[in-house]
């Protein structure tokens, strides 16, 4: 597919869902009441593994209100953290790597987020997703950030061809131009929310139809 093409899939997803209630992403699921700086995002961005955007909005609340600072997590009762962390699920898990996390921003990183992707993925529980998600949303680096979502639908329209995430995510930045990665996960996730949804793609519904293969393979109209 051109670089045309994706620029214009990418402009009618921005036209249709910048209307209204959703001005894009601005990180993965943070409430808007806190602020989508680097902090907040790698931790709500954390939380969001393997859980829905609801999920990571309560945990994020939680953990925001009792702990709204590197320092702070970094020095938090871990078992504390996990009660607060419960509605993302695995609250051990990601209780520690939070905690974790912020200690080594701490020791290593002089209390602040790195920039790169290689600083990035040294953090516990980062990896490349999170780190694309910080790098774009908290930072405005352009960055392609790809979650189930994403190359899920990618490889559904026939965007590219790949087996894994990571393969999507420099197959996807091989054909869109840089000032575009960004609006890669903004406008497929929320594409992949309401009209391409797992399992349940609603074809007739959808206004990028005439750019995806599954959609021209596929003649009976989903409702």
């Amino acid at each position: 597919m051109a670089e045309e093409e994706i620029c214009t899939i990418l402009d009618i997803l921005a036209e249709e869902y910048n209307q209204g209630c959703y001005p894009g992403r601005n990180s993965e699921g943070l409430n808007p009441e806190w602020p989508a700086d680097p902090f907040h995002v790698l931790i709500a961005t954390i939380l969001s593994q393997r859980t829905k955007d609801d999920n990571t909005r309560k945990a994020s609340d939680n953990l925001f209100h009792n702990y709204d600072s590197i320092e702070a997590i970094a020095s938090a009762d871990v078992d504390h953290v996990a009660e607060l962390v419960r509605p993302a699920g695995f609250p051990k898990q990601k209780a520690k790597a939070i905690v974790d996390c912020c200690k080594k921003l701490i020791t290593d990183f002089d209390s602040v987020v790195p920039s790169e992707t290689d600083e990035l993925l040294k953090l516990p529980m980062v990896g490349r997703k999170t780190a694309a998600c910080v790098r774009s949303y908290a930072m405005g680096i352009p960055s392609v950030c790809v979650d189930t979502h994403v190359h899920r639908i990618a490889n559904l329209m026939g965007l590219v061809e790949t087996r894994d995430p990571e393969e999507t995510e420099y197959a996807l930045m091989a054909i869109t131009p840089r000032e575009r990665w960004n609006d890669i996960n903004r406008y497929l996730v929320r594409h992949g929310q309401v009209i391409c949804i797992p399992n349940h793609m609603r074809c007739g519904k959808c206004m990028v139809s005439q750019f995806c293969r599954y959609a021209r393979d596929n003649l009976t109209e989903r409702p």
